[in-house]
């Protein structure tokens, strides 16, 4: 990955929004539900009040309008807080 989240931020890859159609009805993208939900790509190395839980691997959820959308070569991310994120999926 290159990219490197700094101090208690992760990098969050979001799960696809399911696409759903009802009668031919075509939802456009800026309508559709944000997924909350994301696999965690990269993590800072903490800080000294905050140690690092989250680790690469993890799929968790957060909240709706958590985090800073970024594109990097042609790819969305999140990249947040720990602290923004819910909680881990096992």
């Amino acid at each position: 990955m290159k990219i490197q989240p700094l101090a208690d931020r992760v990098l969050i890859e979001p799960t696809a929004a399911e696409e759903v159609t009802m009668g031919g009805i075509i939802i456009p993208d800026s309508a559709k539900e944000k997924p909350l939900k994301g696999k965690v790509l990269a993590v800072g190395g903490g800080t000294k009040d905050e140690e690092m839980v989250l680790k690469p691997g993890d799929e968790v959820l957060y909240g709706k309008y958590a985090g800073t959308e970024i594109e990097f070569e042609g790819t969305k991310y999140l990249m947040m807080r720990q602290a923004d994120v819910l909680a881990v999926i096992k």
